[in-house]
Parts: structure tokens; sequence; C-alpha cells
């Protein structure tokens, strides 16, 4: 936008100058002109006093920090390229609220890129006086945001150890109603016997985050007062929360914790119980991901996510436990996918099957499994003196009972090898396994 003066001085029309807005995000200054406002009535000064103004820039981001205004960074790119040497700004906490933008400027004007900072009610050039007074005012600014963030972390802190809680209550509590009770956190009626649920859940039946998500979300539909499900990582967060058994840490995870004034959801056994089976969970899922055979090597028929392995363990008569291991979606496409998992046995006699209906020729597979196997009849040769005859030599090789072999009593890595050089794609789908 370009705003020419008319009839303006001949000295004050060599400024170029750019009128430079921006968005107060400060609570104090809710109460501060608009960028309209500010607009308007620079436009007004700059045509009583035939300044031309050659661009407006509006910023909506904060102050605060740093190189963190896009638009303000724009301005300064410019001034340096020449396209400005004058400002237009209601204020000067309008350009800076942080020594280092306000130190840009500073730069700038000693460098007499930028002649003139104009307010609507101050002027600022290369004067070691004005100057002054431009730091000052900006300091002003920056120091009023310093005493701002130190009265809030000393408020939270004040509140945090009378036992307060001085943020949104956590899923299972409630902002207490009553405006004479700031701070003070309630349980929520119909949500905090379910967050104790949970925690039994974990402890008495051995849930996973996975069944957990799914038991609220599909058996009981539960939502945040927002509205929303929760979701896995919400979940995983409700198990951690000392807040739970009446605990506050501030700031998190700095260690420090304060009895707090709202009633638990949880006893502190029941918590730490559920820590210890979430931990031994963890242990034991990474240790046994490893033995999982077939992950990662088909895909689900219904929405294409990959197929992951879960093992469960059901105790017998005489007191031992058998382990089994099932095979389902990972629900990475759809959350909500309906496919079933398939039990490892009956996994494997599936790929029997689709074995024995396979041309090897065509799957990628054929020439691997004829050198694994004369590599096995060399070691027998040279190694454990066994020759085998002509006949034996020139015997067919049954290579499809060989990979039947390999699938049910091959080690993890080698059903793992054989899954991978078949070049077609494994899909489970129904509890059933083809090939696409």
């Amino acid at each position: 936008m370009e705003i020419h003066a008319i009839n303006a001085p001949e000295q004050v029309q060599k400024l170029k100058y750019c009128l430079y807005t921006r968005k107060s995000s400060e609570s104090d200054e809710k109460q501060a002109l608009s960028i309209d406002s500010q607009i308007k009535e620079m436009l007004e000064l700059a045509q009583r006093e035939g300044i031309d103004v050659i661009d407006i820039k509006r910023e909506s981001h904060s102050a605060k920090d740093t190189g963190q205004r896009p638009v303000f960074n724009e301005l300064i790119s410019e001034i340096k390229q020449g396209r400005f040497n004058g400002i237009l700004a209601w204020h000067p906490d309008r350009l800076s609220r942080n020594a280092g933008d306000l130190g840009a400027i500073v730069d700038l004007i000693d460098q007499g890129r930028i002649q003139e900072v104009r307010t609507y009610g101050q002027r600022f050039t290369n004067n070691p006086s004005e100057k002054f007074l431009f730091m000052i005012l900006g300091s002003q600014a920056k120091l009023e945001n310093d005493n701002k963030s130190v009265n809030v972390k000393r408020g939270l802190k004040t509140r945090v150890e009378m036992g307060l809680w001085p943020s949104v209550a956590p899923t299972g509590y409630l902002n207490h109603p009553d405006k004479t009770m700031k701070c003070h956190v309630i349980p929520d009626p119909h949500r905090a016997h379910i967050i104790h649920m949970i925690f039994e859940k974990v402890i008495h039946e051995s849930y996973s985050l996975r069944k957990i998500f799914n038991w609220l979300k599909d058996d009981l539909n539960f939502k945040t007062k927002n509205g929303k499900h929760l979701t896995i990582s919400n979940i995983q967060t409700i198990l951690k929360n000392n807040f739970y058994v009446g605990l506050i840490e501030y700031p998190k995870k700095s260690g420090k914790w304060y009895s707090g004034k709202h009633e638990p959801i949880v006893g502190s056994e029941l918590f730490r119980k559920a820590q210890e089976k979430m931990s031994s969970n963890s242990r034991e899922t990474r240790r046994e991901s490893k033995e999982f055979a077939f992950t990662k090597l088909m895909t689900c028929g219904l929405c294409g996510s990959g197929v992951t392995a879960e093992e469960k363990f059901k105790e017998r008569l005489d007191g031992t436990k058998r382990r089994y291991v099932y095979y389902g979606c990972t629900r990475y496409h759809d959350k909500q996918c309906k496919n079933t998992y398939l039990r490892e046995d009956q996994l494997i006699l599936q790929l029997i099957e689709v074995i024995d209906k396979i041309d090897i020729n065509k799957i990628g597979i054929r020439t691997k499994l004829e050198k694994e196997i004369e590599k096995y009849n060399d070691f027998r040769n040279k190694i454990l003196g066994i020759t085998q005859t002509e006949e034996i030599a020139n015997k067919n090789i049954d290579l499809k009972t060989y990979m039947k072999y390999i699938l049910e009593k091959g080690s993890l890595e080698e059903k793992r090898e054989l899954m991978q050089s078949i070049t077609s794609t494994f899909i489970l789908k129904d509890k059933k396994v083809v090939l696409s």
C-alpha cells in the first residue's frame, strides 16, 4: 500500500517509511488499540506531516522472543537492502520486547540505514539522547515481560505449595465451579471411577494400553469432558500421573513434590503396582518382540496396515503355563480395523498350504534354496567325510518339503529369511493367509 505526501517538505520526502504494526498478545494490553486503529491513526499522522509511507507490514507473532517474527525479520532485511530508511510504529514496544531485536534496530540506526523511528508521539534519530531514550523504552517493555514471567511462576509455585492445582484439571477431575475456590479441583462424578478402573484393569487383568483403549472406546464409549476419546498416549500419561494419588510435581520433571488438597482417585499401593506392572510389560515386550517369527512380513487384508504379534499365556492343570503367539493388524491405517487375530501354529499350517500351491520358479527363491542344500552337502562331504552315491546326488531335490521343514522346525532367523525371500506379498484377512 502506498500513501504519498502532499506538499511535504523536501528534506522529509527523502525518507522512505515502512509502517509496522503488531497485534498485542499480552494480557495487560487487551485494551490497546487494534491493528486497524493503529494504522488509521499513523496514516493520519503521516498525512499531516508529509511522511512518505511506501509499505505497511502487519505482524501477529509475539515480540518476546528474538528472531521469531517473520514480518519483522522481513522488515530488517529490506532496510538493509535500502528499501526503507524510516520506521513508523505506534510505540517502541510494538517493534520489540526483547534485547536481540532492539539491538538490531539500534545497530541499523548507528549504521545510518535507519534515519528515523517515528511513533505517534515521539521521534528517534541517530542522536545519542534519542537513541538512549528509545533503548530505555524498549528495555522497559522487556522488563515488563520478564517481571510478568517471574510473577506468574511465583504465583504458580505459591499455589502448588498450598496444595492447589493452577491449571486445567486432568481427566477424572473437574475445576471447582465455585469462583471463590480458584485452583481447587474435585473428582469428576462421571469419570473418576473409570480412571480407577483403568489402574485395576492393568493390575488384575493384565490389560495392555491397546486393550484399555479398545475397552474405553468400544465398550464404554468413554469421553473426556471435551467430548473426545482418550488416545493410547493419554492412557499412558494417566497411568504415570502421580496427581491421581494426591501428589503434585512442580515444575514438571523437577522431582519436587507437593501434597495436593484434592481427593486421590487411586490409592498409593494400587498406583505402585500399576507402575511395576507397566515396567514389567515393557521389559517383556522388548525381550519377546525378537522372538516373533512373522512380524512385519504380512499385510492386513482389510486396511493395508502391517501385521504385528502378541503373546498370551494359558495356565494348565498341572500349574505350568503354555505360551501362544497371535498375529493381527497393527491398526496403523485404521484404528477401528476389524481384522481378527490368528494363532501362530495355525498360521504356519496355512503357510504350508500356500507353499503347496505356489510355483517356486516364479517367486524368486528356488536358486537360493538349491545353493543352501548344495552348501549343506558340501559340508557333509568335506567336513564330515560323508559322500553321496551318484544316484542320490542326481536325485531331484524336493524344495517345497525343505521350505515346510523350515516353517515348522527352523530357527527364528531361518523362518524370517525364508519369508523374506518370497517376492510375493502375504495377506492376512479374517484368519486366512493368501499370496497377493
